[in-house]
């Protein structure tokens, strides 16, 4: 009969080791430490992203939405890292991939065209307002995942 929570058939998550966080290695103290710093920047992001377009909306739409954008994506990377499972599992990569576009592409055109983006985003200049975080961040979200998929691969 399938697992309730997982929808597997055999061992319930609960009963296997890290539980159903096996899969993207946050039952441990890095994985835990990865998820918390997403979750900052989901605040911080969507905390920005809410004043701006709360008082500002006009003065620069494209960077301001751009800011709300980026802040859904941490929250989906943020809840999909600390699920974990299989599906979690892909969401999680689809994120920080998402993550570490927007940070390149974004960042790219802040710099070439400085007139498009006449406020900060997030990702604009690679996240120089964040102390370039946000264009490290996906990397080792995305480094990371790889690591425990490799390790469980391994363990069977």
């Amino acid at each position: 009969m399938p697992d309730p929570d997982t929808g597997v058939t055999g061992e319930p998550a609960a009963a296997r080791p890290g539980g159903d966080r096996a899969r993207t290695g946050t039952g441990t103290g890095p994985g835990r430490l990865l998820v918390a710093v997403y979750a900052v920047f989901a605040l911080a992001a969507g905390a920005r992203a809410g004043v701006q377009i709360g008082t500002k909306f006009s003065d620069a739409p494209l960077a301001y939405s751009l800011s709300a954008f980026a802040a859904a994506v941490y929250v989906v990377a943020t809840v999909a890292l600390a699920r974990g499972g299989r599906t979690s599992f892909r969401v999680a990569v689809a994120a920080c991939s998402v993550e570490m576009a927007g940070v390149v592409v974004i960042g790219t055109l802040s710099l070439v065209d400085r007139s498009a983006f006449p406020d900060a985003t997030v990702w604009s200049g690679y996240g120089e307002g964040y102390g370039f975080v946000p264009l490290v961040l996906p990397m080792v979200g995305l480094r990371w995942l790889y690591r425990t998929a490799r390790r469980a691969r391994a363990e069977g």
